[in-house]
């Protein structure tokens, strides 16, 4: 992994990840679905290499993070938004606090903490359905909140607010994309002041103009730029001032009124990858330029019905990316060209995947709502090396930290590690 950046010419934002372990944002240290380190367990169950387990209220689905020997997640009860402050290694809990309202989720899959928190080595971003955010320190103390719907305008979203907040260097920076009233925003860390806001109105046909994906922050040639999937559009800014950089357009070319996205972008080996069309497309931009850049930078699409990911977001490394499709399709992608190296069907289930793939130690870690994690060979073929089930309904995505993994359900947290 370190000759792999020393050797790229882009490199992932990383938050000040000096502490090996470290897992800051809900996609990982890279945010691109990459675990760093190696000897994690390829297979476990109830009675196998689970080091430790704790419920806890109220139902979420967001992913947790880490920071140091901290693990933190979010999740409501008694008609709050709460914040969880675990040992990662003991499991016991350090903290808690609440605050805001509750907003209760309206689809089965759905809750008032989808969006998972954002950590560094000072501060904790929480951001809830209900559109509160808040900056907690490590000691559990709220530094700042606000309520982004009273401040901008209330949740149109059709279904659950599910976007994360992301982190540059001295920002915090939440998407915000609906029927209208789009926009980026971004705050200073330490004090919450709004440093700038970029409306992001692509005019996108009805629900396509809805997005519940995540940005990604890159940091390219010493400048950090921030890229966003979402209403039929790739779009690049600028992190400093949110202005836009770049766009491409063409991801909705029959102006489908109900293609809204859920799979976030992923960035690696100088292209972003963008899944779109509710599963239906992959379409692959080589990064740079400036302006409107859909028929100079797309380097490839590729299309099929259902076939990609509608929930689950890529995995990348290497010059190849990782699909795993809401049905159980695993498929293996050159990043540059878009050609298909290897894919396959996990067994068969009446579950879906939600939660999205992680990259790990030469592995593929793909988790089923059932709470089944099925491990598979990162290398040139198709081969499933283990199934490993685990009770509880699991939307969160696996977090893997110094040798052990952190499997979230929507009402518990397992810690699996070699015994």
């Amino acid at each position: 992994m370190k000759a792999l950046i020393a050797a790229a010419t882009l490199t992932l934002f990383i938050a000040s990840t000096a502490i090996a372990g470290n897992w800051p944002g809900w996609r990982g240290p890279t945010s691109n679905g990459v675990a760093q380190g190696s000897g994690y367990p390829v297979s476990w169950n109830s009675s196998k290499n689970i080091l430790w387990e704790v419920d806890f209220p109220g139902v979420s689905g967001s992913t947790p993070v880490i920071w140091g020997d901290d693990l933190f997640l979010t999740t409501t009860t008694g008609g709050k938004n709460r914040v969880i402050c675990l040992n990662k290694n003991s499991g016991k809990e350090k903290w808690h606090v609440d605050f805001g309202t509750e907003r209760a989720g309206k689809h089965k899959k759905g809750s008032g903490s989808s969006p998972s928190p954002a950590v560094d080595d000072d501060y904790l971003f929480t951001y809830f359905k209900s559109g509160d955010l808040a900056c907690i320190n490590r000691d559990g103390k709220i530094l700042w909140e606000k309520n982004l719907q009273k401040i901008y305008g209330e949740d149109t979203l059709w279904w659950d607010l599910g976007t994360s907040p992301v982190l540059t260097n001295d920002l915090v920076v939440i998407a915000c994309m609906q029927s209208d009233n789009s926009y980026l925003v971004a705050f200073d860390k330490a004090t919450g002041k709004e440093v700038w806001k970029q409306t992001r109105n692509l005019n996108a046909p009805e629900e396509a103009n809805q997005s519940y994906s995540t940005p990604v922050v890159v940091s390219r040639d010493g400048k950090e730029i921030i890229y966003v999937l979402g209403a039929d559009h790739v779009t690049a800014h600028d992190a400093q001032t949110g202005k836009e950089i770049w766009r491409v357009g063409g991801l909705n070319p029959t102006q489908h009124k109900y293609f809204r996205s859920i799979s976030s972008p992923v960035v690696s080996d100088g292209y972003l990858i963008a899944p779109y069309a509710r599963g239906g497309s992959i379409t692959g931009i080589k990064l740079g330029g400036t302006g409107d850049i859909t028929k100079s930078n797309v380097a490839w699409t590729n299309e099929a019905k259902g076939e990609f990911s509608d929930v689950p977001t890529p995995a990348a490394i290497n010059g190849r990316f990782y699909i795993c499709a809401d049905k159980g399709e695993v498929l293996c992608f050159d990043i540059k060209t878009g050609k298909k190296i290897w894919g396959g069907r996990l067994p068969r289930s009446r579950h879906k995947f939600s939660s999205s793939p992680i990259l790990a130690d030469g592995h593929i870690y793909v988790t089923r709502e059932d709470g089944t994690t099925i491990v598979l060979d990162q290398g040139d073929q198709f081969k499933v090396e283990s199934e490993n089930p685990l009770e509880g309904f699991a939307l969160a995505t696996p977090i893997f930290s110094d040798g052990k993994i952190y499997l979230k359900m929507t009402d518990k947290l397992y810690c699996i590690g070699k015994k």
